[in-house]
């Protein structure tokens, strides 16, 4: 009876061991590389909830954290500790792949817009400014593969207005950042990063 009792003690150990192990595989984050790996400059972080630091990453599909950044999680914390606090920081966050990377006929789609945001705040991961476009989850389309969430800071000029016009305020699709950009005089951005998720109900091995 105790070879028994032992017997199961040790295959239920082995059971747990087995099922930690695929769980920790499942959540191991993959860096991006190559051209993907090339937009990640200037020491940008994206944090949310329970991952962390998500810049330059794939999401794991694993604890639903792919489910959980589309349908639960609000605007993540975006630090950039290079900010300078005499300065103020724009912040864009797109989707350069909608509908799909394959083809992206809405590129690009604006997710988050926010001027005004003073580099102390940046420092410690505060986006607090004027809000031009309120933040607006990953939602990833079924079977559209992976896309590009891009975030990227400039510095605000001095005195310098920063709207989004009648158009553009109308439609977060279709959205050309590179006229917005010259129109305020942003120049190129001083930080930016992105990750790569696809909707919560696929599946790819990486």
């Amino acid at each position: 009876m105790k070879l028994l009792v032992t017997y199961f003690f040790l295959f239920g150990l082995s059971a747990i061991a087995v099922q930690e192990g695929v769980h920790a595989e499942e959540c191991i984050f993959q860096k991006l590389d190559g051209r993907d790996a090339d937009f990640c400059r200037g020491g940008l972080e994206v944090l949310y909830p329970e991952l962390g630091d998500v810049g330059c990453t794939y999401i794991p599909k694993c604890n639903q954290y792919r489910k959980q950044i589309s349908k639960e999680w609000t605007s993540p914390n975006v630090r950039y500790q290079k900010a300078d606090r005499n300065k103020q920081y724009v912040l864009i966050m797109v989707d350069p792949d909608a509908p799909s990377r394959a083809n992206p006929k809405y590129r690009c789609w604006r997710h988050w817009l926010v001027t005004n945001i003073k580099g102390a705040d940046l420092k410690t991961g505060k986006v607090q400014g004027h809000v031009l476009t309120d933040y607006i989850r990953p939602t990833p389309p079924s079977h559209s593969g992976y896309h590009r969430y891009q975030f990227q800071i400039y510095e605000q000029p001095e005195y310098e207005a920063i709207a989004l016009s009648t158009e553009e305020a109308a439609s977060s699709g279709s959205w050309n950042i590179e006229s917005f950009v010259d129109r305020f005089r942003l120049g190129a951005p001083v930080a930016s990063t992105h990750f790569l998720t696809e909707h919560y109900g696929d599946y790819q091995w990486q």
